[in-house]
């Protein structure tokens, strides 16, 4: 059938009303796990330091008796020292923005601000967890602080916390004084080799010999999957299981480890959206800080026209209380 003839249609209508809902939807990810865990501190200065020390190895003490005995040789601690570094971002409105009535949001500045507020949180994570060195920066030059791979393992490739699954062997991350001090970063890992449970067992142990704790396991998504699959133990994980207790509850099939037990520890598995696609790190929180020089502020900036300006603002660095503590395998997936 036609539609009859004169029938009035919306296509050539003046007047609708515009339909424009008042939700914004945005699922870009904001989440920051190696921000979430690790401490918060400050530090008055730009150029902030801290010390270690270890105990010296076993060996067999038996003495003589009446002997007379000499000093044993003292040993100082390690000073070690990062730089912070500053994130910004600035919105800037016009009076004509902030006046008119935007769907979805009461003011736009406001909006920017928040929106702005998530991205340099990104922008942090990805940065601390890069294998950025630490720099002093110049007049024109930008300060970095150190990430969390230049502080790990040691100059000895065989107990050294961080695994290379081309080789399997430890990676030797010196620093100036042949200790990780945030001045160098080590190679990456191979172009295909897959993390496995053995790589991570023996990585565990290295950081437990040494005398860590970790908790923690974080990885991108494709080590996590892995570890969820049958690259880890040589069989899958997922079975399917029915709740007894309940005839109405489906079959549900599990798919995922979200903690993995081994002999040195019990581990929380989380992945992260922002860290080097080649690394998966091994955290002992307890062992980092971010100290602020200065905290997350929002200053108003001159005003210079008809608009307004505001600079979200923040500095800071990573302080690796004890690098010895934590581990990372350098893989493809």
């Amino acid at each position: 059938m036609a539609v009859p003839a004169n029938t009035r249609q919306i296509y050539g209508a003046i007047g609708i009303r515009e339909d424009l809902s008042n939700i914004i939807y945005n699922i870009s990810p904001s989440d920051t796990p190696f921000m979430s865990g690790a401490g918060r501190g400050s530090c008055d200065n730009t150029n902030f330091e801290w010390q270690t020390d270890e105990l010296k190895a076993t060996a067999a003490n038996r003495q003589v008796e009446g002997w007379d005995y000499a000093s044993t040789a003292a040993t100082e601690p390690r000073r070690l020292s990062n730089f912070t570094q500053i994130s910004a971002t600035q919105v800037q409105s016009s009076g004509t923005a902030e006046s008119v009535d935007f769907a979805g949001r009461k003011s736009t500045q406001a909006y920017q601000l928040a929106k702005r507020a998530k991205e340099m949180k990104r922008d942090m994570e990805t940065m601390l967890l890069d294998a950025t060195v630490k720099a002093v920066g110049a007049a024109a030059v930008a300060r970095a602080t150190a990430s969390f791979s230049t502080w790990i393992g040691t100059n000895v490739a065989g107990t050294s916390p961080i695994i290379n699954m081309t080789t399997g062997a430890g990676l030797v991350n010196n620093g100036a004084a042949g200790f990780p001090d945030g001045t160098t970063s080590s190679a990456a890992g191979g172009a295909t080799t897959a993390v496995t449970l053995a790589a991570i067992n023996d990585l565990v142990a290295r950081i437990w010999t040494q005398g860590g704790s970790p908790d923690t396991i974080m990885c991108p998504s494709t080590v996590k999957q892995t570890i969820s699959s049958s690259a880890v133990g040589g069989a899958v994980v997922a079975q399917p299981y029915k709740d007894a207790g309940s005839k109405d509850k489906p079959v549900t099939a599990v798919n995922a480890v979200d903690v993995l037990v081994t002999d040195f520890g019990t581990f929380k598995v989380i992945p992260n959206r922002f860290m080097p696609s080649t690394n998966m790190d091994i955290i002992d929180f307890d062992m980092w800080s971010i100290d602020y020089l200065r905290p997350f502020s929002t200053e108003s900036l001159a005003k210079t026209g008809d608009s307004m300006k505001q600079l979200l603002i923040a500095e800071y660095g990573l302080r690796a209380k004890n690098g010895l503590a934590s581990g990372q395998i350098k893989s493809a997936k």
